[in-house]
């Protein structure tokens, strides 16, 4: 079960299909968060090796006049796709063990993440064959000496900039739609987990993708993600990351009127009304909090439950969150790992001091599990007796931290819920599924969840409101972001247009 028991694999980065060191030679120690222990290191590029990346993306494009991505089918492009999503499979025990080693999420989580990175890799393999058929769509026109249609066209040379809480999965949200719609990407993840984004070039090698047409590029925000934000070249922005930071990147593309897409923090609300199954909508509550060693943009870590209930909801609760198994993530069964570093731990530790000291109460957790000396473990931790102007209440924890209150009304709980500047998801649980309707209307948020909380679907678009973001992410919505449509209009009719008088013949 021990880290060393696992080879690190040691990469450069992946530049032009090939491994690259970078320009000036430094590398980023990578640390397992269950055991505190240096367990390999990553390439560190800096502005200098961005350049080099959007170069080779740029060349990538152009060559062969674009028939080689770009222009070629859809269904070309699929194949790659669908050639990445086996290779990922056939890996899937490896890839799980070094997410797992990297992020500190429990590894059967790992394993269902890289089943979902292969599913999204096969659901834009058939968004992109499906691309074919709508390309030159028609479209009706008032006046028939005209035709119409649109194309729709890769929008270029995109930077892709990801976390660390899905190391792989939140790159292949950007990575497989971008590929599908002709773009060639420069990928930079979180250097905090960019293991398996590595392995991901190894793929890219392995399946033959055209060099240049995905780069991956690991390194510091500030050294090689900023100058990815503001290059010249880079048609598009995609990021994933705190409000902050998607400011600054927003900032920077702005300069040169660059696309974003952002998807961002959250405080996400879950309403609990007095009609639930209290054991269900006990086990949903933890999920929504806990998963992911509560490290989610997602998350919904502001309990709203009917007062009603709230005494014996919470006991319920309580009980639920004690009996989740906190261990070394590769230990099966694991629930809750630790958070994924020593900067995290301390930040999530500081919250929990700051709720205290305003006076709310710390009803389970709030400090690290006893018996798990090494690595940056929190018990699940919840927080009562919070109002609304409390630290707990209005910012974002990205750690296992759940706060709550209690409600009087269905309008109360909703007045609660939209009191946030965020707005990316929100769950109601009740049996009254008219009410879950009334909830849903009313919630302000790109994503809500009835009697559940956190399930995600390729299928389905993700996104935020307010300052969680904007624009969508997978679906077809995901597809769209990377591409750009072109209007075509033909004058059909063999008659002069006849607007200017036309002046008399020309003499021969």
């Amino acid at each position: 079960m021990a880290a060393a028991a696992m080879n690190i694999p040691v990469r450069q980065l992946f530049i032009d299909g090939d491994w690259r060191v970078p320009v000036r030679n430094n590398r980023i120690s990578v640390i397992n968060p269950a055991t505190e222990q240096i367990i390999g290191d990553i390439p560190a590029a800096t502005s200098e090796d961005v350049d080099i990346a959007v170069e080779a993306a740029r060349k990538a494009l152009a060559r062969n006049k674009g028939k080689d991505w770009a222009s070629a089918t859809g269904a070309h492009r699929a194949k790659y796709l669908r050639a990445i999503a086996a290779k990922i499979t056939e890996r899937k025990t490896e890839l799980a063990k070094l997410e797992s080693l990297d992020s500190g999420k429990p590894l059967e989580e790992a394993a269902w993440d890289i089943d979902d990175v292969a599913a999204c890799f096969e659901y834009n393999a058939d968004l992109a064959e499906a691309l074919d058929g709508k390309q030159k769509s028609p479209i009706t026109l008032p006046m028939e000496t005209f035709k119409c249609y649109t194309l729709k066209e890769p929008i270029g040379v995109v930077g892709l900039i990801t976390p660390w809480n899905y190391p792989m999965l939140m790159a292949t949200w950007k990575v497989a739609p971008a590929l599908a719609a002709g773009c060639a990407a420069i990928l930079k993840p979180s250097e905090v987990a960019s293991l398996t984004c590595l392995e991901l070039g190894e793929v890219c090698k392995d399946v033959g993708l055209p060099p240049g047409i995905l780069n991956i590029v690991t390194g510091l925000g500030s050294e090689a993600g900023a100058p990815l934000a503001s290059h010249p070249n880079v048609d598009k922005i995609a990021f994933t990351g705190s409000t902050a930071t998607g400011s600054k990147i927003m900032t920077a593309a702005a300069q040169q009127v660059k696309p974003v897409t952002l998807e961002l923090g959250g405080k996400s609300p879950i309403i609990v009304f007095e009609d639930v199954d209290l054991d269900k909508a006990a086990e949903w509550t933890a999920f929504g909090c806990f998963w992911t060693n509560g490290q989610i943009c997602s998350a919904t870590s502001r309990l709203l439950v009917h007062e009603s209930i709230a005494g014996k909801f919470l006991d319920r609760l309580v009980k639920w969150t004690e009996n989740i198994k906190i261990s070394d993530p590769l230990e099966e069964g694991c629930r809750l790992g630790p958070v994924v570093s020593g900067g995290q731990y301390e930040k999530v530790m500081q919250f929990i001091s700051t709720a205290k000291k305003e006076g709310a109460t710390i009803l389970s957790g709030g400090e690290r599990p006893r018996h798990l000396e090494k690595g940056f473990f929190i018990m699940p931790t919840i927080i009562s007796d919070v109002t609304t102007s409390m630290q707990i209440w209005r910012e974002e924890v990205f750690g296992p931290v759940l706060c709550v209150k209690t409600f009087k009304t269905e309008d109360e709980a909703i007045e609660l819920a939209n009191d946030t500047r965020y707005g990316l998801g929100g769950a109601v649980m009740s049996n009254d599924l008219e009410r879950c309707e009334r909830v849903t209307k009313a919630l302000q948020s790109g994503i809500v969840w009835v009697n559940c909380s956190q399930p995600c679907f390729c299928q389905a678009p993700w996104g935020g409101k307010k300052r969680s973001g904007f624009g969508r992410e997978l679906g077809e919505w995901g597809l769209d972001n990377y591409l750009s449509v072109k209007q075509v209009t033909q004058y059909i009719s063999d008659e002069p247009w006849g607007w200017y008088q036309s002046p008399s013949p020309s003499k021969l």
